[in-house]
């Protein structure tokens, strides 16, 4: 992957937007009589051979309408896209703010809808008012065993690291968590699953109603900073950049960072996923998308910080209505890596923990993963990387 240094913030093309297949014959009755009984006879064979003929073609044609014609595969005239107004939705942020999405899209045109957390996300996905969503891992794996593997693919990732649990000053430990009220984004969202899980493992008993030994409230983001700050709220398990503002903006503190919980501290925040409809009508519209999407990582990779920051502060303020203090940024940026991996060795731990959280049902996952499309791009780039499912799907 690369960018260039010496003009490190990209820049912003102009999106191009498209409107984006008887014959009596002879002397003599007797012979005039045999005759016409010979022409008549002739004459029916004709009928006969005629109507054969034509409820031949009618057939045909009856059966040719009734088989579905051939489709052959084109750029979809326009590409839905969601993502959220968080940190950890970096690549998207700058691919859209900077027109990097819409340059490699062409002629397609791009729409965006921005979306607070990610069942949100997946119930539009499945209605169809977006074709393509940047989202947790747990609304993914979600919809995927739900629909028996014919809703959605991963076709890269995004983001990895960045979420945490912050609590009150006065909470120190599991044990002080028992009667307490911690907020997620929403029921069966990726930090939602996460707050289920971990707390179960420190022998708490939670709901998705919200009863329990620990009580759960799905929340807004935004809300949760307004509910902590008025001391409605014990807590939060929150993506960036929400766990910084409740950390320097509301006094809270960080009892559980989740890297803290897995193999090396990797752990997949946010994974670019598509409608598997929408992928096999339009493969080049997805594959121009998985453009636009890669260049963003790499310029979030290579960029200074402070044009970073600078950046995604703007797209901030753009999508989610607020920009934030630069220690806000400079913070979260800290605690994420942006990947196009998906880290695919690490969705069986997330499966499990939907399932302990009793927000998902037990699968087989296989085929969640397609990243053909995505190592065509690096291919293409001579990166010299590939982006192995490692056992969970097609590569």
């Amino acid at each position: 992957m690369s960018s260039t240094p010496e003009n490190p913030a990209p820049q912003n093309p102009q999106p191009t937007t498209g409107t984006t297949r008887i014959v009596a014959g002879g002397p003599g009755k007797p012979k005039r009589k045999r005759t016409l009984e010979i022409s008549l006879a002739a004459g029916l064979a004709l009928l006969i051979g005629a109507g054969a003929a034509v409820a031949s073609t009618v057939s045909r044609t009856n059966a040719d309408a009734a088989a579905p014609a051939a489709v052959a595969a084109a750029p979809a005239t326009e590409l839905k896209l969601g993502y959220f107004g968080n940190i950890t939705h970096a690549p998207a942020l700058v691919g859209v703010s900077q027109g990097l999405i819409a340059k490699n899209l062409g002629d397609t045109k791009l729409s965006t809808q921005v979306f607070n957390a990610g069942p949100a996300a997946i119930e539009a996905l499945n209605a169809g008012a977006i074709d393509a969503t940047y989202i947790g891992p747990n609304p993914a794996i979600n919809s995927y065993v739900k629909s028996k593997g014919e809703s959605v693919n991963i076709i890269a990732g995004a983001a990895s690291g960045g979420a945490q649990l912050v609590v009150k000053p006065e909470i120190s430990s599991a044990a002080d968590l028992r009667g307490k009220k911690l907020a997620s984004p929403q029921l069966g969202g990726t930090q939602d699953v996460a707050l289920r899980a971990w707390l179960g493992k420190q022998g708490y008993k939670t709901s998705t109603d919200g009863s329990g030994e620990v009580a759960i409230n799905p929340t807004e983001n935004a809300q949760t900073l307004k509910l902590f700050q008025d001391g409605k709220l014990d807590g939060a398990w929150l993506p960036e950049p929400w766990a910084s503002r409740l950390v320097l903006q509301a006094g809270a503190k960080v009892l559980v960072d989740e890297s803290d919980l897995w193999d090396k501290g990797e752990f997949i925040t946010t994974v670019l996923i598509v409608n598997k409809k929408f992928a096999a009508e339009h493969p080049d519209t997805v594959k121009a998308l998985l453009k636009g999407h890669t260049e963003s990582v790499d310029w979030l990779n290579a960029a200074p910080a402070a044009d970073k920051a600078t950046t995604l502060n703007a797209a901030l303020k753009e999508s989610a209505g607020a920009a934030l203090p630069a220690e806000v940024i400079d913070r979260s940026l800290k605690n994420i890596v942006f990947t196009v991996d998906p880290l695919a060795g690490t969705y069986q731990k997330l499966l499990q923990d939907g399932v302990d959280a009793g927000t998902t049902s037990q699968a087989d996952i296989n085929g969640i993963f397609d990243l053909t499309a995505l190592n065509s791009v690096l291919s293409e780039a001579s990166s010299g990387n590939k982006i192995s499912a490692q056992g969970l799907g097609k590569d």
